[in-house]
């Protein structure tokens, strides 16, 4: 993609206003807390102590509108008071300019280094920055500016108040994820009925399976419905997928596969109705006819083998759905289900918040090597809005911050993101800015009314937040307009300098990727190599199975299904990122990336068709799976690596294994173990798949081993 067709997308992105389900209760929530803080501010300090506490209270709201499944009132908390340490430090070294050059530098690097703990606290860190140069700005002494920071942290405490007393859909965040989740395999489901090699992306169960870590206090409180849907769910889909893929059995046409799609969409209207059931707290009502498809004897007699065990299996399992749903049971009953269910999955516990920081601090660690996108983006951001504040220092506008500020605001890790905020950021201020200055010449208002249209800006921008950051944009500056004017600040003065110099930090982010960029296009065969590999070691590991039957093979065959799900999903977002890109295609094209990626999704299914069938533990062994296990890892590992280096993987020890699986069994007369050595071919034919969509894209002739000129 060339750079004027980038910027052109990029800035259509930044822009767009999308229709999203508004949440006005919440919204009221958080103006109702900021109008608070204001008040008390205003009643027993002033002016400037109630814009500094204004600025807590609205960004500790912010916060809690991050999607992160931490409890909102922690979040409010830490937002408030990471802000006010950060606002006192920087009074502190206001006064000199190079002491406080070096913590705005260090500081803002610490805040690009947050993004590896996730985007929200990316997002707080960078939220901390821009608004601690506004708020330095507005005590006059060393006392002042710790009251000033007590005020801030004040802000945060009402809102995290505010959301204990008047909670709004309690655990909704989680209700949906788990619906969702729901959701996607009843449409799943629906879809197999029409192809049973459909494919199913996997970021309903990984949201979900995030959404159900919790502390160890949330699991006292936690909704029964929210207890075990997600892992039934699990289990749910390499049923759906066994049953409806014809290897297992079922002919394409005929009463057996009629029946299949009957037992198809009654699961899809079973689920989709648990789903309900779970959003919205109420209880399950199943589709008379979705109840009567599954209790009909009709499928014992029309399905054999294993068709017939998926039929029973996805019975039990929708029952198991259902149950968990109704979230019925005495209080013993749902505490034991509780206790079974932790023991069972502890990865779905989540540390406190004084555990967490030694995980974060862990992760920031990490990043710190070279060739790693957060570190390059901390570099970044420090950099710029260093030469940012100095810019706004050395113009004759006064309130040299909005540089920095519109800077730290705009950038991210990402290309595309950080052009889109930064158009987006200048066109919201423009409109904010042009809307404020009208009200202003029209009204002429006083210090309450300043604060009544402050919070009122700060409603529109919770309720509208989630439509597009322009219009979040406009509201902000609407609000830091008024409440600017609220303690004082020349009106005149900021419109004009907050447009220049918005203008000004927009411009230096989107430079600073031009020229120390972190492009995602170069990775994109590193990433499909880290997902052939993964895939490869998940169906060694559920092939293992077959060699020899053990529970505690069992617990490898699950993380090393979250593994290739996480690699997964990274290279789609790699994919994703790189379209926006304005670099040249670098041995992957667009063709070859869709190509290779369909055949790595086959290669999962099949794995996962495997694992649908595994047998009981102390089941009779079949020893030339461990041959085939040991070849898949050969194989994949080997090509993940020919993938990397731009040569087209072989795998001829798959292929060997697979045919040393034949010449074993024909001789004396032992028929093929049928679900395994099936599985066997069909893992082969979609890495072959794999191998020619790559070659055919990027490469030379197939299997020529020939690096991509």
């Amino acid at each position: 993609m060339s750079w004027l067709r980038a910027l052109k997308e990029t800035a259509r992105s930044g822009l767009k206003i999308e229709r999203r389900r508004l949440e006005p209760l919440i919204a009221i929530r958080g103006a109702a807390g900021l109008a608070l803080v204001i008040g008390v501010g205003l009643a027993v300090f002033g002016p400037l102590v109630a814009a500094s506490s204004a600025f807590g209270a609205f960004q500790a709201a912010i916060a809690t509108f991050q999607r992160s499944w931490r409890p909102r009132p922690v979040l409010a908390l830490v937002s408030g008071a990471s802000l006010a340490v950060s606002t006192f430090l920087g009074y502190v070294t206001g006064p000199r300019l190079l002491l406080f050059m070096a913590l705005l530098v260090l500081w803002t690097f610490a805040a690009g280094l947050a993004w590896a703990a996730g985007p929200t606290g990316g997002i707080i860190a960078s939220s901390n920055v821009a608004i601690m140069l506004v708020t330095i700005t507005l005590p006059t002494s060393v006392a002042e500016a710790a009251v000033h920071s007590a005020m801030i942290a004040f802000g945060g405490v009402v809102q995290a108040a505010l959301i204990v007393l008047f909670p709004v859909r309690r655990w909704g965040a989680q209700r949906d994820a788990l619906a969702d989740a729901l959701a996607a395999e009843a449409d799943y489901a629906r879809r197999l009925r029409h192809d049973p090699a459909a494919e199913f992306d996997p970021v309903p169960l990984m949201t979900a399976r995030s959404a159900a870590a919790v502390t160890p206090r949330q699991a006292r409180h936690r909704p029964a419905e929210l207890r075990g849907s997600r892992g039934v769910a699990e289990r749910i889909r390499p049923v759906l997928a066994s049953l409806a893929d014809p290897a297992m059995g079922v002919p394409d046409e005929g009463p057996e596969r009629d029946r299949v799609r009957e037992l198809l969409a009654a699961a899809g209207s079973v689920l989709d109705a648990a789903a309900r059931a779970i959003r919205h707290g109420d209880p399950v009502r199943l589709a008379p006819p979705a109840v009567a498809t599954l209790k009909t004897p009709d499928t014992a007699v029309l399905l054999t083998g294993p068709a017939r065990r998926a039929a029973a299996r996805l019975g039990a399992l929708l029952a198991d759905v259902i149950e968990t749903a109704e979230g019925e049971g005495t209080k013993e009953e749902q505490a034991e289900a509780t206790e079974t269910a932790d023991a069972l999955a502890p990865h779905r516990r989540r540390p406190t918040l004084l555990r967490l920081v030694p995980v974060v601090v862990g992760a920031m660690r990490a990043e710190l090597r070279s060739g790693s996108p957060i570190l390059r983006h901390a570099l970044r951001v420090s950099v710029v809005v260093g030469v940012g504040y100095l810019i706004g220092t050395a113009l004759p506008f006064g309130h040299g911050y909005w540089a920095p500020m519109a800077a730290v605001m705009a950038m991210r890790p990402e290309f595309s993101q950080t052009y889109a905020r930064s158009v987006a950021r200048f066109g919201g201020t423009i409109v904010g800015v042009a809307l404020a200055t009208a009200v202003v010449q029209a009204a002429h208002p006083g210090v309450r009314l300043s604060a009544v249209l402050a919070v009122l800006c700060a409603l529109l921008m919770y309720l509208l937040m989630r439509t597009g950051y322009a219009v979040a944009q406009a509201c902000v500056s609407a609000y830091v307009v008024f409440l600017l004017g609220m303690a004082g600040g020349d009106w005149s003065q900021t419109v004009l300098e907050r447009v220049v110099l918005t203008l000004a930090g927009g411009l230096l982010a989107m430079v600073s990727y031009a020229v120390y960029p972190a492009w995602e296009t170069p990775r994109l065969r590193h990433r499909l190599g880290d997902w052939l590999a993964s895939d490869g070691r998940y169906a060694a590991a559920v092939v293992d199975q077959y060699a020899a039957p053990a529970e505690e093979g069992r617990d490898d065959v699950r993380a090393a299904l979250l593994a290739t799900r996480e690699c997964r999903v990274a290279y789609q977002e790699a994919v994703a990122t790189a379209q926006h890109e304005p670099v040249r295609n670098r041995g992957l094209s667009r063709t070859a990336a869709d190509d290779a990626q369909h055949a790595l999704a086959q290669f999962g299914r099949a794995a996962m068709l495997l694992e649908a069938h595994l047998p009981m533990v102390g089941a009779t062994p079949v020893p030339a799976a461990a041959f085939l296990a040991d070849a898949l890892r050969r194989d994949t590992e080997k090509g993940a690596k020919d993938v990397r280096e731009r040569r087209a993987p072989r795998w001829d020890a798959v292929r060997a294994a697979l045919a040393r699986w034949d010449e074993e069994t024909r001789p004396h007369g032992q028929v093929p173990t049928p679900v395994v050595r099936s599985g066997g071919d069909l893992l082969l034919e979609t890495l072959e798949e794999f191998s020619r969509g790559l070659d055919d894209g990027s490469a030379g002739p197939e299997g020529s081993g020939r690096a991509v000129p």
